[in-house]
């Protein structure tokens, strides 16, 4: 009998500039990577920060449910769904050890650098200490892949999906040059599992604009 499909929740809606990044899509990656049935469901945009705390205590997204197990936090659905598949996390224990090292490096040592100074730059507040703190950090990334095409064994894991999706953010990817760390990136971005994960979110979100369009006509 078939297993039943997680379900990955995000909001029904999000203008522009989030979309194609909005955390859910790490989840809908690894699904797919990994061949993990899954279905999408929702909680409103309006509102975000307070109608879904019984699920998200912080009021985000994405959330992730496998029948009585609900977790939020991407990288805690991320490693719940390697355990369901050798294709995401080893099944060793020395490589999903690394594996999940690498996960908390990506989300903690490199994502609260990137992310505090994306914000810093869409207000116009540059500041040069946490510009100096992110330039270090990308220098050691892009001294790492330099020599290696994965991060963990010799093929993709959840650290690949992880950093790979950290560092693809447009003003991250463009801020200086990197040409191993680009390199990485364009190799994780190609995956045809990605281009379909991305590729739904995007669908998912130009969907609620016809929606929201048909309400405003009406």
């Amino acid at each position: 009998m078939p297993a039943d499909p997680v379900i990955i929740w995000t909001l029904d809606w999000v203008p522009d500039g989030p979309r194609g990044f909005v955390r859910d899509l790490r989840l809908r990656w690894a699904c797919e990577e990994a061949g993990i049935p899954y279905r999408i469901e929702t909680v409103p945009f309006e509102g975000r920060e307070t109608n879904h705390l019984d699920r998200q205590p912080f009021g985000q997204v994405p959330m992730l449910e496998d029948g009585a197990i609900r977790l939020f936090e991407s990288g805690a659905g991320l490693i719940h769904l390697g355990g369901k598949s050798d294709a995401l996390l080893p099944a060793n224990e020395k490589g999903r050890a690394e594996v999940i090292q690498w996960i908390f490096a990506g989300l903690n040592t490199l994502e609260m650098v990137t992310m505090p100074w994306v914000v810093l730059q869409w207000s116009k507040r540059g500041i040069p200490e946490i510009t100096g703190w992110l330039d270090n950090r990308l220098a050691q990334m892009e001294a790492i892949l330099s020599e290696c095409e994965w991060l963990c064994g010799n093929r993709f894991t959840l650290a690949d999906l992880v950093m790979a999706d950290v560092l693809r953010v447009d003003l991250v990817r463009k801020h200086g040059d990197r040409p191993a760390s680009e390199a990485y990136i364009e190799r994780m971005t190609a995956r045809p599992a990605f281009r379909k994960a991305y590729a739904d979110q995007l669908a998912h979100f130009a969907k609620a604009d016809e929606a929201r369009k048909e309400n405003d006509d009406d």
